[in-house]
């Protein structure tokens, strides 16, 4: 029996399969090239014809990648007319699909050396870091286009945040701030509404942004999380006065430890996080007045003074639906997305510009948004209309 087995070089199969595949490539979009020649010439080679358009003038080779590999086309030359071709778009050097790979592969946060190392394994030659910058222009154009876009429907929920990258600025490394904003939609579901350049989240931009976002149709908005920044703080009742702030309670804790001895600071989070705990706003500030007295008892009246002052704004989450409040009380949606963002431009180092920078974010986060993170219902809205219901029925017994 043993004289009977047949071994097959397996890797030898898979180089004589691609070969016998880029051969029959090759020949089919030459047979092409050469069958428009001849529609364009109203004749075939050496043909005598009184219909005849132009004449054949040989050949000139051109490289075209594929995604079977790299090819050399045949292109005709003609004489008396000029030949275009609807197979192969002028000038163009690559297959579309491998177009669409190669920009997928960038926004996805596979770094430019990463793709060349790809290109040359999958197709046979590397893809030149310049070819990569110039089909990302067509990328942001869309890009942009997305981050247009008008918004038709109610976001109840809006979360909003900073992220900061570098960038080149008069042959110094500045900081400059992405400004990001994640809305829950009316039937429950996430959504990136909007992302701008901030310089440095200061009254100005905040107020820019938002005002952008309303004028793009941003409405319905209850409730907007984010960290503590005076320059939104002070924006949000000017472009939305009817939107209420809750401040992110982890950003509340992480600021309170900052004037904290490191070797107090899991007994002050236990504190914190029971302030937050408890079933009802009354509680919780009966809570919250506890625990900055027991901050004094302790010697730590910086702490207990931060408390004091800020407790009220981390508590708004308490008037809206129990069942939404812990994803509305911190701004973790938001900070997930940021660690994607970062992950992705940690290999850029810094930017040319603040453009290029935003150009990036907005293609990072539209990749994400594309993914079950915007497919999967985030909370269950009912929750918030049935509770609001119950308050207008509630106003409406009050003044009779």
């Amino acid at each position: 029996m043993s004289g009977n087995i047949i071994q097959l070089n397996e890797d030898l199969i898979k180089n004589n399969l691609r070969d016998l595949v880029l051969n029959s490539v090759e020949e089919t979009l030459n047979a092409l090239l050469d069958y428009e020649a001849d529609e364009l010439v109203k004749a075939d080679k050496y043909e005598r014809s009184g219909n005849r358009k132009g004449y054949r003038s040989g050949h000139y080779e051109r490289n075209f990648s594929t995604t079977s590999g790299d090819v050399k086309l045949k292109v005709p030359k003609l004489k008396g007319i000029q030949f275009e071709t609807a197979i192969i778009e002028r000038y163009k050097r690559r297959e579309c699909s491998v177009e669409e790979a190669l920009i997928e592969m960038y926004l996805a946060g596979v770094s430019v050396r990463r793709v060349e190392d790809i290109t040359e394994a999958l197709w046979g030659s590397k893809v030149l870091p310049g070819t990569i910058s110039n089909l990302n222009k067509k990328a942001y154009t869309h890009i942009d286009e997305w981050r247009s876009r008008q918004l038709t429907v109610e976001y109840p929920y809006v979360y909003v945040d900073g992220v900061y990258l570098k960038r080149s600025w008069g042959g110094e490394i500045q900081n400059v701030s992405v400004l990001i904003a994640i809305g829950v939609n009316s039937e429950g579901y996430r959504e990136i509404i909007g992302a701008a350049e901030g310089m440095k989240e200061d009254h100005e931009s905040w107020k820019n942004f938002f005002s952008g976002l309303k004028s793009r149709g941003l409405k319905g908005v209850r409730l907007i999380i984010g960290d503590k920044c005076l320059g939104m703080l002070e924006s949000i009742p000017e472009v939305f006065p009817e939107a209420r702030y809750q401040r992110c309670t982890v950003h509340f804790y992480r600021n309170v430890f900052t004037v904290i001895p490191r070797t107090k600071m899991r007994t002050v989070s236990m504190m914190l996080k029971a302030i937050h705990a408890q079933e009802s706003k009354k509680s919780a500030r009966e809570k919250a007045n506890s625990v900055v007295q027991q901050l004094r008892d302790m010697k730590l009246p910086a702490a207990a003074k931060k408390v004091e002052d800020s407790i009220e704004e981390t508590l708004t989450y308490m008037d809206y639906p129990t069942e939404h409040w812990n994803r509305i009380r911190t701004n973790n949606t938001i900070e997930r997305v940021n660690r994607e963002i970062k992950r992705r431009t940690r290999a850029i180092g810094a930017f040319p510009d603040g453009q290029s920078a935003l150009m990036l974010v907005c293609a990072r986060l539209r990749h994400v948004a594309a993914s079950d993170w915007g497919s999967k219902r985030y909370l269950n809205m009912n929750h918030l209309f049935e509770l609001e219901f119950q308050h207008q029925i509630d106003n409406f017994d009050a003044t009779r």
